[in-house]
């Protein structure tokens, strides 16, 4: 899983350095363009090498249960990622309409699995405490990161007036070290289990978030270099893990269920990280520039920004701390069998 976290997790990580570069020297049709052979040779790549490593199933497809799950996931997406684009924010009828039908769409999802014999996802993953909390600081940590991916870059080409590539290569240090300590975490957690990771990794992401809370335009470059490798690091030994320790609690039948819930957590949780953020981060901007008599000045507008990053990294600061209570109440998870769980009950 430590490798498996070096793959997921550097790619998107070097993302903003990579782009960085790219829309200063090509232009950002260049960020779509350059993934075309990518996706090409992944194509050709899976089509001669993949192989079926498991046994192939052939469960029937509720179609009733993909019609619930595609509004629900779609519409939180949707949803949330409009919060920005309306003057009114969440009050915005396109922004809650969407996000109350995706809830009900979900809980009606819910409900059907439970009463399905072969369910599209089993949410009975969620009896096992290990998992369930393995999934809260997995979501926690996503947003962390995958907000600050899209903030920083902001606040260093505002405030800071930094150039596109310069904001990029800023962040390099932390998401190099974010690949590279995957693996790192993957042989500690085999070796010293997940609660004396996971602690202080959420401690110190706490501290981070406190600390870039209290960003403003005269912070040195440094401190953002080194407050986003805390960052990186921190996520590598919590997100991982987290998802290993989980999905050890569950049993063999259940992997790919577990395992489905976090890999459409991922993208759901990220759309609602950054469109939550920059709404918050742009609603406070706003909010204090509507109070200024000249909210056309340079000087101004970047004051309000830093009072957007701020507020942010503030909210951030306190799901770090939530993912640090968490992380209490974890330890290390043996697989167990359905039939245990039945006694139990």
């Amino acid at each position: 899983m430590g490798i498996v976290g070096l793959v997921i997790m550097f790619a998107p990580a070097i993302g903003p350095t990579l782009s960085g570069i790219i829309v200063e020297h090509l232009g950002w049709r260049y960020l779509f363009i350059t993934v075309i052979p990518f996706a090409l040779f992944s194509i050709g790549f899976a089509y001669k090498y993949l192989i079926n490593v498991s046994e192939v199933t052939k469960p029937k497809i509720d179609v009733l249960s993909i019609v619930f799950s595609t509004i629900g996931f779609g519409g939180i997406v949707f949803g949330f990622s409009s919060v920005g684009n309306q003057e009114a924010g969440f009050l915005a009828p396109i922004v809650y309409i969407s996000i109350l039908v995706a809830v009900i769409s979900l809980i009606l999802f819910s409900f059907r699995q439970l009463k399905l014999e072969e369910p599209v996802l089993n949410i009975r993953v969620f009896k096992f405490p290990m998992y369930s909390l393995g999934v809260i600081m997995f979501v926690i940590i996503i947003m962390a990161m995958f907000a600050s991916e899209i903030i920083l870059p902001i606040f260093m080409q505002g405030p800071l007036a930094l150039a596109a590539a310069t904001a990029g290569l800023v962040l390099l240090p932390g998401s190099l070290l974010n690949g590279l300590m995957s693996p790192v975490m993957g042989r500690l957690f085999d070796k010293v289990g997940p609660r004396k990771l996971m602690i202080p990794a959420t401690f110190v992401l706490s501290g981070t978030m406190f600390l870039m809370s209290r960003l403003n335009v005269d912070t040195p470059l440094w401190v953002i270099i080194v407050s986003y490798i805390l960052l990186m690091i921190s996520v590598s030994a919590i997100m991982m893990p987290a998802q290993t320790n989980g999905l050890n609690q569950l049993p063999k039948d259940l992997y790919p269920h577990g395992t489905a819930i976090m890999t459409t957590l991922q993208p759901v949780a990220g759309a609602i990280g950054v469109s939550a953020f920059i709404a918050i981060m742009n609603a406070k901007q706003n909010s204090v520039l509507a109070k200024e008599t000249n909210p056309t000045d340079p000087i101004v507008i970047s004051k309000a920004m830093v009072s957007g990053v701020e507020l942010v990294y503030f909210i951030a600061f306190g799901f770090a701390v939530i993912a640090f209570i968490v992380s209490l109440f974890v330890y290390r998870a043996e697989p167990r069998e359905m039939e245990e769980l039945a006694q139990e009950e």
